[in-house]
């Protein structure tokens, strides 16, 4: 399958890097996935205890394989959305709130959505999450649990709520030893992300750089998830350098001077486009699939100063990537990557 390809030796981050896929407990296709992993040391999706069984038996075709990899870690909101994940998360929408920006949603007849409790840090810190209900039942955003796990609610704010997550528990990765990096396959998700970097208060307003979706991937459906981990074990560092590229070239461009950036953009541009057609060779001569998978990244760091109410929600403690083997206390960011399988007609 792999004749004729020499795998090469790009170097990979000291911390095994994890996609941490959100906003649900459980990806929406199992092709993705299969694309995912070819990326990332491995997945995490963050279930709630009430959702475990229903996780265990969705997609074990998938789920299976990669468990007995020791490449799937499932995280446990009634843990790691611990008290200072809560307090950061309660801090963050009551500040929205208070601002008025989300006051038109009360008069949107959206549909509402439940997420778990858990999720909102009910057991991190109960008073704060109930008080963050009430403010939000207040606005006609939320309404009173129906079955004693879930909260339904407007579908922006539960959106926003996760996003802000995937965010505030990223320091939990660095505990356990993983780098956690956000990665989603919604438009919307990504958008509540930047929308919420460019707020005026936010010190990366204006800093906000998004890559262009790449083609990187083929069309996996239908291949055995064995045949994908083998791909994987081969060219792991080529996947791996494109990920690198795009999180430190994020990071090097939020930190520009706004007239230095475009330049510099357009020329990360043309490396990230020479990674993604060196990724997509390696891919189309293997597998003979055509090109459906495609991602990029958005995201903003800045320098932490004094009163950074952002640098202090978020709390990563380093940079959006810091030069391999090192840290730094003096910046912080946030980002996501998104990814889409795209159709062929």
């Amino acid at each position: 399958m792999t004749d004729g390809i020499k795998s090469s030796t790009s170097e990979i981050p000291s911390l095994p890097e994890i996609g941490f896929y959100y906003p649900g407990w459980i990806w929406r296709s199992d092709t993705v996935i299969k694309n995912l992993i070819l990326y990332f040391d491995g997945i995490a999706v963050l279930v709630p205890d009430y959702m475990r069984d229903r996780f265990d038996r969705t997609d074990e075709a998938i789920t299976l394989p990669l468990q007995e990899k020791g490449l799937l870690h499932i995280l446990e909101p009634e843990t790691i959305v611990d008290k200072s994940a809560t307090e950061k998360l309660a801090d963050a929408m009551v500040g929205f709130l208070e601002t008025g920006a989300l006051d038109e949603l009360s008069h949107d007849k959206s549909a509402f959505r439940e997420l778990s409790y858990s999720r909102m840090g009910g057991h991190g810190n109960l008073a704060l999450a109930e008080m963050l209900l009430e403010e939000l039942k207040k606005r006609n955003l939320a309404k009173d649990s129906e079955d004693g796990v879930s909260i339904p609610m407007h579908p922006t704010i539960r959106s926003l709520i996760l996003v802000l997550l995937a965010q505030i528990l990223r320091p939990h990765g660095k505990q356990m030893g993983l780098d956690f990096s956000p990665l989603t396959d919604q438009w919307m998700i990504l958008d509540s992300l930047t929308a919420l970097l460019k707020l005026p208060k936010a010190p990366s307003s204006g800093h906000v750089v998004q890559f262009d979706m790449e083609t990187l991937g083929v069309d996996l459906a239908g291949v055995p998830m064995d045949e994908v981990l083998s791909f994987r074990d081969q060219y792991r560092k080529e996947h791996a350098k494109y990920t690198n590229a795009v999180k430190r070239f994020t990071r090097e461009l939020s930190l520009m001077p706004p007239e230095e950036r475009q330049s510099a953009f357009e020329q990360r541009q043309e490396e990230i486009i020479e990674i993604a057609s060196d990724i997509l060779r390696i891919s189309r001569i293997s597998w003979k699939r055509p090109a459906t998978f495609a991602m990029a990244i958005a995201g903003a760091a800045w320098t932490i100063t004094t009163g950074d109410p952002m640098g202090a929600l978020l709390g990563l403690g380093g940079a959006l990537i810091p030069e391999i083997g090192e840290t730094s206390q003096k910046e912080t960011g946030a980002y996501s990557y998104i990814f889409e399988a795209r159709r062929r007609f």
